[in-house]
């Protein structure tokens, strides 16, 4: 198995490298390792990175967030969205070929990603149907043309017709040169027809 995934704790913004250009010139894959608690394929040798300083106004508002009393509907909210997310992680998994694509249960956003997927996927399927078409069809087309080449290259057999014109001449008692041309032959039996 390879060892190329980059367990990052996210979100990726907060760090002041660009960790996926980091990621990409490393050969890593990042998945953020607040979501999920596998560490299958962990790479152990990742790019250090440093979490920007966070102003002292953004902390005070994110500490009233955390410290702030959910209701029920926030909490229903808040549900809906971590579903419609991690169903979207799946679809994001299937677009980079690690599982097969599947249609998801619920929630608006995933299913339109389903469905650009899924037309996508079809699009590729028939392209790549049409490109075996094409080679197929290019392997025909250049057998032919190699055949057409050889037989171009061949010299036309005329020696049924150069010995009928040999044998007219024979009788004719012509003499004439044994390895004359086809064209010097027939020369000569038009002179006798002349005659």
């Amino acid at each position: 198995m390879n060892n190329n995934i980059w367990y990052l704790p996210g979100p990726f913004h907060r760090y002041q490298e660009d960790v996926k250009a980091l990621a990409r010139e490393a050969g890593l894959r990042i998945i953020d390792a607040n979501v999920t608690a596998s560490r299958d394929g962990e790479a152990m040798d990742v790019p250090a990175v440093t979490v920007k300083p966070v102003a002292r106004s953004d902390a005070k508002s994110r500490l009233a967030l955390v410290t702030e009393q959910t209701s029920p509907d926030q909490e229903e909210l808040i549900g809906r969205l971590r579903a419609e997310s991690g169903a979207i992680r799946v679809l994001i998994e299937s677009a980079e070929g690690l599982i097969p694509l599947e249609h998801p249960e619920a929630g608006e956003l995933p299913i339109r990603l389903f469905d650009a997927l899924s037309g996508i996927h079809q699009g590729i399927a028939g392209i790549k149907a049409e490109r075996d078409n094409l080679a197929s069809e290019n392997e025909s087309l250049r057998g032919e043309v190699t055949s057409l080449k050889a037989a171009a290259s061949k010299p036309a057999d005329d020696s049924a017709e150069i010995e009928a014109l040999k044998a007219a001449l024979d009788a004719a008692k012509v003499s004439y040169r044994a390895n004359a041309s086809k064209e010097a032959l027939e020369k000569l039996v038009a002179e006798l027809s002349k005659e």
